[in-house]
């Protein structure tokens, strides 16, 4: 790889950090000199992440504050954001899409290479879910025509990368079919596991800390860590403990929180955004990982998995590249409570069998020092 390349990366949105986010973390350790080009900042809402980096945002950054906190109201404006952004003095430009940001422009002679979360969700296979979701806006009537438009925008937005790598071999299919385009696979890093004894140390001397509560000796909850949108399904295994009467422990935050709050039961607690350290504390006393949407990939599963936790998840997606069943994990076949019930008594049946160890080792497949090595290979073999 030559050093004297100048290196920019491109990611769509800094305003929550989630297993996208991760990734670009990665990718900013791997070149720490290189600018992180995004549609829109939020440092509150980022908690001090990527705070120390040279941060450019689009125009869109110039918006209102509650324009910026609701992407309903920006779709119009949202391709033309990562084709205005100026990235004419770089060689390599690296994008971390989940939408928009692979649409950038750059030069001739400027490499661009896409790793892609997901193909927009939104406009192509959860299109009409999508429709039916916002039929009770004011302004539902625009929504069809604007996500033909951005469909349109999104095939033609995908031809301008030079390269693309899938973040899973289900991501590489959606690729293939939406975009007609091919791609390489390289798996999104999972933060290496660390001495969990140690963490469960710091967060008993921390009178602050959301997760005081959960550290019995015996293991005693199961654990969903995950942005709480609709798509998520969470709703759906909160209904399915509800019926179990198990404590389920819910950690992230999203448009869905106040609803999902709404319908639990006193067995189900919300944590909201807690930190790396208490997040992987939590870790040491889950009995499983619940994972009912469908996902390109799914980092948190992973990462449940790099501390020995088995994980429950919808049989669709990039699961089935995570869980190895009856070893590492079990899986359901369609996310419903009465299902995702039945896959927990299950679990529990056979859980003294599962090997935590095998399960760690399992995980090291998509620890970030293989994701370094991977990409690393990758850039200096098209350059």
């Amino acid at each position: 790889m030559k050093k004297e390349l100048k290196v920019a990366l491109v990611h769509d949105f800094l305003v929550n950090f989630g297993g996208a986010e991760r990734v670009l973390e990665v990718l900013s350790e791997m070149f720490p000199e290189a600018p992180i080009y995004t549609l829109l900042y939020d440092r509150e809402k980022m908690n001090g992440k990527f705070s120390q980096r040279d941060i450019r945002t689009s125009f869109l950054q110039k918006f209102p504050r509650f324009l910026r906190r609701n992407y309903k109201w920006l779709l119009p404006f949202l391709p033309t954001a990562p084709e205005a952004l100026d990235l004419r003095e770089f060689d390599l430009v690296i994008s971390s899409s989940g939408a928009w940001s692979k649409g950038i422009v750059t030069r001739l002679d400027t490499t661009h290479i896409a790793y892609v979360h997901s193909p927009m969700r939104f406009v192509w296979d959860y299109n009409e879910k999508y429709l039916q979701d916002e039929r009770r806006s004011k302004l539902s009537f625009f929504i069809r025509p604007i996500l033909s438009y951005l469909r349109l925008w999104d095939k033609l937005a995908a031809d301008r990368p030079d390269y693309m790598i899938a973040n899973s071999k289900y991501t590489q299919s959606r690729i293939k079919k939406y975009y007609r385009r091919e791609s390489a696979v390289i798996y999104p890093p999972v933060e290496k596991m660390q001495d969990t004894n140690d963490k469960i140390q710091i967060n008993s001397n921390n009178q602050n800390s959301k997760i005081k509560s959960y550290q019995p000796k015996a293991k005693s909850y199961f654990l969903i860590v995950s942005r709480l949108s609709a798509y998520k399904k969470i709703e759906v295994a909160v209904e399915a403990f509800n019926k179990l009467g198990l404590p389920l422990v819910v950690v992230g935050t999203g448009k869905q929180e106040k609803y999902l709050r709404s319908i639990a039961g006193e067995n189900v607690k919300f944590l909201g955004w807690i930190s790396d350290t208490e997040r992987q504390a939590l870790y040491a006393h889950t009995r499983a990982f619940i994972f009912p949407g469908v996902d390109d990939f799914g980092i948190a599963p992973a990462e449940a998995q790099s501390y020995g936790v088995p994980v429950i998840a919808v049989r669709r997606g990039g699961a089935r590249e995570i869980v190895e069943e009856g070893k590492t994990g079990e899986f359901f076949d369609s996310a419903t409570p009465e299902v995702i019930a039945d896959a927990v008594r299950r679990f529990m049946e056979k859980e003294e069998s599962y090997d935590r160890e095998y399960i760690i080792t399992s995980a090291e497949r998509f620890s970030e020092e293989r994701f370094v090595r991977e990409m690393k290979a990758y850039i200096e073999k098209i350059l």
